[in-house]
C-alpha cells in the first residue's frame, strides 16, 4: 500500500467537478499535490472546481509538497506531470501516482511508479461504497465535458459489477 499519494490536476479536476474529492480523504487518507498543480489548478479565477480544492487543503487532508527535484529531466510532460513523477522518485517511500495523461502515464510506469487515474479513483470510491454507482458518476464528468476513454470506462464498470 502506498504511504504517499501524489494527485496531478486532472484527478483534482475531475474529481472535483463531481464533488468526489472527499472520495480522495476517504481512500488514501492524505493526498499530496506538487506546488506546480497547485499553480494549475488554482488560477483564482473563482471557478467551482477552484473552491472544492480550496476546501480540501482548507481541511488538511489535501496539502502541497516541494520543492520539486529538478531531474530527471522529463521534457515531454507538463509542469504538473512532470513534478509528480519527481517527487515520485525521489521517495523513499511507497508512491502511488494519481495521474491521467496518457504520456505522463507511461512514463512514470517505465520509472517503475504505480499510477492510477480518475476513472480507478471512481472505481475504487465504488467498490469501497463510497458511492451507489459508478456508471452515474461517469455520466455526469461527461456531462461536465471531462473525457475518460469509453474502453476505460466499460473496463472499469465490469470491475465494478455494473
Amino acid at each position: 500500500m502506498a504511504r504517499l499519494v501524489l494527485i496531478d490536476a486532472s484527478p483534482l479536476i475531475g474529481l472535483a467537478r463531481v464533488e468526489g474529492l472527499s472520495w480522495l480523504r476517504a481512500l488514501f487518507g492524505e493526498v499530496w499535490m506538487p506546488s506546480e498543480v497547485q499553480s494549475e489548478v488554482l488560477p483564482r479565477k473563482g471557478l467551482p472546481d477552484e473552491q472544492a480544492i480550496l476546501a480540501a487543503l482548507d481541511a488538511g487532508w489535501l496539502r502541497v509538497r516541494g520543492p520539486t527535484p529538478t531531474s530527471p529531466a522529463l521534457p515531454d510532460l507538463d509542469e504538473g506531470e512532470a513534478a509528480c513523477i519527481r517527487l515520485a522518485l525521489a521517495s523513499v517511500e511507497p508512491v502511488l501516482v494519481l495521474m491521467d495523461e496518457r504520456a505522463g502515464r507511461a512514463i512514470a510506469s517505465e520509472h517503475g511508479l504505480r499510477v492510477a487515474g480518475t476513472a480507478a479513483v471512481i472505481g475504487m470510491a465504488k467498490s469501497k461504497g463510497l458511492i451507489p454507482s459508478a456508471r452515474e458518476v461517469f455520466a455526469r464528468l461527461h456531462a461536465s465535458d471531462f473525457r475518460i476513454s469509453a474502453k476505460v470506462i466499460e473496463t472499469l464498470l465490469r470491475r465494478v459489477g455494473e
